[in-house]
C-alpha cells in the first residue's frame, strides 16, 4: 500500500505532508514514502529488543541502549506476545502431564483498586491478575489468563486449561475459592484436585 504526500482530515479533504512541514501548500507532491519502508527494524534490532525485554529491563532503558523510540519497542512487544500467544494456543493441545499448579500474579493497570473511581472504566484500570498454571516435573506453562480476580475470570483460565490436557491430573492451588466452583464446573470428578 502506498501512501501518497497527503494526509487525511477529518472532512473528507486532504493536507499535503509538505503543507504540514513546509507551510506551503504544493499540489502535486510527490510520495515521501510508502508502508513497506516505514518502520521496519532489522532483525538484529528486533531479537536486541526483545531479548532485553525477556532479561527485564524497562522499555525507556531499552530506548537509550537502542537509539528505537519507546513507542517502536511497545509495537515490537505487541507482536512479539500476539506472536507467542498463537504458537501457546496452536502448540499447547494434547497435553499429558502430572501435576500441574495454579496461582495468580497481582498487578495493576493505570492505578491501585483503592484509587478507582466510580467514573473509571473497571475493565481497564485497578487491580488486575495474571492467572497461571505450571507442571510441576518440566515447568510448563500450558495456559495463563489475564483479568480480574472473579469467577468469570477464573473459569474461562480453567477452562482454557483443560482444553489443553489429554490425561487425568493432579490439580494445586493456593486455596482460592474460585477455583472450586470452576474446576468442579470444567473436569467434574476427572480430576485430582488438592
Amino acid at each position: 500500500m502506498h501512501l501518497s504526500g497527503a494526509m487525511g482530515r477529518r472532512d473528507g479533504s486532504q493536507v499535503g505532508l509538505y503543507t504540514l512541514i513546509l507551510g506551503v501548500r504544493l499540489p502535486t507532491a510527490p510520495p515521501l514514502y510508502t508502508m513497506e519502508t516505514m518502520n521496519k527494524l532489522n532483525a538484529e534490532k528486533q531479537q536486541a529488543i526483545v531479548t532485553a525485554l525477556i532479561e527485564g529491563a524497562s522499555i525507556r532503558s531499552v530506548e537509550r541502549m537502542t537509539g528505537i523510540h519507546r513507542d517502536t519497542i511497545m509495537r515490537l512487544g505487541v507482536r512479539a506476545g500476539e506472536t507467542a500467544a498463537m504458537v501457546l494456543d496452536e502448540m499447547m493441545r494434547g497435553l499429558y502431564l502430572g501435576r500441574i499448579e495454579v496461582d495468580e500474579i497481582w498487578c495493576y493497570v493505570g492505578k491501585k483498586q483503592r484509587h478507582v473511581s466510580e467514573t473509571d472504566d473497571l475493565s481497564g484500570v485497578g487491580d488486575f491478575w495474571t492467572y497461571v498454571s505450571m507442571d510441576a516435573e518440566t515447568r510448563l506453562v500450558p495456559a495463563f489468563k489475564v483479568g480480574k480476580r472473579d469467577a468469570a475470570t477464573t473459569q474461562a483460565f480453567i477452562d482454557d486449561l483443560a482444553s489443553r490436557l489429554e490425561n487425568r491430573v493432579q490439580i494445586n492451588s493456593d486455596g482460592l475459592r474460585l477455583y472450586v466452583e470452576a474446576i468442579e464446573n470444567r473436569f467434574g470428578a476427572d480430576v485430582d484436585y488438592a
